[in-house]
């Protein structure tokens, strides 16, 4: 099992202290998001890999050198302000937290996700260039790949349309931002790929490979694990990972985010959230179904 912490919500930033009193009492419990009834219990010793995606991960490092599993790291660090990300830590701090897990885990296991790029007045396609090339040269040698993707039109994109006010993406500025960030990644000993886009950009010198490929989740933990198949129509070659997180409990409150579409619940949520707990949020209920889940 490779344990993803997490997709759904940013466990690292705001919730580390409960996911490593988790690992000390051996076991986690995740709701499921579209049955919240239905309750994963998840041992670890049935984890293989930990995965893990943060915009601040500052809170995990003093415990990353007493994992016995092996740590794939995702790192968001986009060049966006406070009208977008309100409560993103400094880029500065997050780029030096880079550069200590590199040195802890090894650059081959952090990648780094400049993730999503949208344009408009403030933020141009010279704002983004310029910003792309900066982050390379000052994570040259900590880092060997980058992952981009594009603004998706999730709810809270569209709720936040006034705010973000993205401009539609031509041909020039795919080619543009596919060959300059290919040049400035490969200048800094980097690769650049798309994340799960119609536009890959391989055209333009970006890689073609997936966030968690079979080869390199084999790579890692000498076992093999099928693609997962959690998107309708999916293209995504990742292989299946198990999320212990929960949607609408992030505090970046970040004007893009496909995890957060209600800010009150979001408040709401953070304010139930009991580090003695085994879920997440809350805490289990009588009429709870809870099932080990091995794989």
């Amino acid at each position: 099992m490779i344990l993803f912490v997490s997709g759904r919500t940013d466990i690292i930033a705001f919730y580390s202290k409960w996911f490593i009193k988790r690992l000390k009492e051996g076991f986690v419990d995740v709701r499921n998001p579209f049955n919240p009834k239905l309750v994963s219990r998840i041992n670890f010793t049935n984890v293989d890999m930990f995965f893990f995606c943060t915009k601040n991960p500052w809170p995990i490092i003093p415990y990353l050198k007493d994992f016995n599993k092996p740590i794939l790291f995702h790192v968001t660090l986009t060049p966006y302000k406070k009208d977008i990300e309100p409560n993103v830590i400094n880029k500065s701090k997050i780029i030096e937290g880079i550069k200590l897990i590199s040195k802890i885990i090894g650059k081959d296991n952090v990648v780094v996700r400049y993730d999503p790029i949208f344009i408009n007045d403030v933020y141009t396609l010279d704002y983004h260039k310029k910003a792309f090339k900066k982050m390379c040269e000052l994570l040259n040698g900590y880092v060997s790949k980058v992952i981009v993707s594009f603004l998706d039109n999730y709810k809270n994109v569209q709720k936040n349309f006034g705010c973000l006010k993205p401009k539609a993406f031509t041909e020039k500025i795919y080619k543009e931002i596919g060959e300059y960030f290919s040049k400035y990644a490969s200048d800094n000993g980097m690769v650049v790929q798309t994340c799960f886009e119609n536009r890959n950009l391989v055209e333009y010198g970006f890689v073609s490979g997936d966030c968690l490929s079979k080869e390199l989740a084999f790579k890692m933990t000498g076992k093999k694990y099928s693609k997962q198949t959690m998107r309708k129509g999916n293209k995504c070659e990742c292989v299946q990972i198990v999320d212990i997180g929960a949607y609408n409990t992030c505090k970046h409150m970040c004007k893009y985010c496909y995890a957060n579409y209600i800010e009150d619940i979001v408040n709401n949520n953070y304010l139930n959230h009991d580090i003695n707990s085994s879920l997440l949020i809350g805490n289990l209920k009588s009429n709870d179904i809870v099932k080990e889940r091995v794989k």
